[in-house]
């Protein structure tokens, strides 16, 4: 269920504006050009004359009188919605996230290759897996370049046999899990991808790039604690979180990123990016869209959250996860053919799970 760009051109008042991909650097590159592309933070405006020069501009800082202006355009429209309304978004979540990929299918997306820049752990390893004589009966895992073997035995799982394992939550039409495997050849590499909608795994399922070998997708509502995934806890090298522990109800999230934490390796990493407090996401809904303090309700009935970075480490850290990076990506985005600045707030996070003492 992650979709920022087209989720959230279906906010009330959207237009070829908020169309706009979360790969603010411009068009789709390749994986040798991502690679040259420095992460965000690098291109200033300095001169506000010149801001229709580039598509974007990155940490922009914003004025007090900008600050404030935000704050009370979010209060006036921060009246929630009655709570029976509230129930039949939540409720029906799964048939909105169905409905949103029927309608726009793999159309309206593109492959995020500028994750290998800002999301390095999702590249080629430098360092090739041993072969399964090398490693033995037990799986092996791989911390820090060194192998760490795992107390679980259990092989019967998809991608049991793997040395590096990735899970993608709110996997969409696999806007992350293709360029994965497409970039990485790693021949110990296993991926895997789960979505609310089974709308959207099935279109993954029907990519002709999608490999059973090297992958595996399956429907999954990760708000509920209590449901199993198919790989067994400390199995996980890293987990990808691409704009959708936003869509779940705040309430949920904690005991979701517990649960996540759980099937993480030690030394293992949650990956995160997703909206943040005052991106002009939030500040386009108008009255009678909040569901609660800094949660929404589009137009199409899919829910989003406007983290601060704050919020974020508390959910992590809560979950026994230690900071490694929690980041505000402050972007002015620029349709130069309109003369139209769109202000982006993005927040992004790496968080580790502890390597257990020695």
């Amino acid at each position: 269920m992650a979709a920022p760009a087209a989720a959230a051109a279906a906010d009330d008042d959207s237009s070829s504006v908020e169309n706009l991909p979360e790969t603010a650097n411009g068009p789709t590159e390749d994986f040798t050009e991502a690679q040259k592309r420095p992460q965000f933070g690098t291109r200033f405006l300095t001169d506000p004359r010149q801001v229709f020069q580039h598509n974007a501009w990155d940490n922009v800082e914003w004025s007090a009188e900008q600050e404030e202006a935000a704050q009370k355009k979010v209060q006036e429209n921060c009246q929630p919605l009655p709570a029976e309304k509230q129930e039949e978004f939540d409720s029906r979540a799964n048939e909105y996230w169905n409905d949103f990929y029927t309608i726009h299918e793999n159309r309206f997306f593109k492959d995020r290759h500028w994750l290998f820049t800002e999301f390095p752990e999702l590249a080629p390893r430098q360092k090739a897996p041993q072969d399964s004589e090398e490693m033995g009966t037990a799986v092996q895992y791989r911390l820090n370049g060194e192998d760490v073997p795992s107390s679980h035995t259990d092989t019967t799982f998809p991608g049991a046999s793997a040395s590096y394992r990735i899970l993608e939550v709110g996997c969409g039409v696999g806007n992350t899990i293709f360029p994965i495997l497409k970039t990485n050849n790693d021949p110990g590499l296993f991926v895997y991808g789960c979505d609310f909608s089974s709308t959207a795994v099935d279109l993954v399922k029907s990519n002709p790039e999608y490999d059973s070998s090297r992958c595996h997708a399956f429907v999954h509502d990760m708000s509920d604690a209590s449901a199993e995934y198919p790989m067994p806890d400390r199995s996980l090298d890293v987990i990808v979180l691409i704009f959708v522990l936003s869509a779940l109800h705040p309430q949920k999230m904690q005991n979701s990123i517990n649960r996540l934490a759980r099937l993480l390796k030690p030394g293992g990493a949650i990956l995160l990016r997703d909206y943040g407090r005052y991106d002009m996401a939030q500040l386009r809904f108008k009255k009678g869209r909040c569901l609660s303090e800094n949660f929404y309700v589009r137009g199409d009935g899919t829910r989003v959250y406007f983290f601060t970075q704050d919020e974020l480490h508390d959910l992590f850290s809560s979950a026994g996860l230690e900071k490694v990076q929690n980041l505000v990506d402050r972007r002015l985005q620029v349709n130069r053919g309109k003369q139209l600045t769109m202000y982006r707030v993005w927040l992004q996070c790496k968080y580790r799970k502890v390597l257990a003492p020695p």
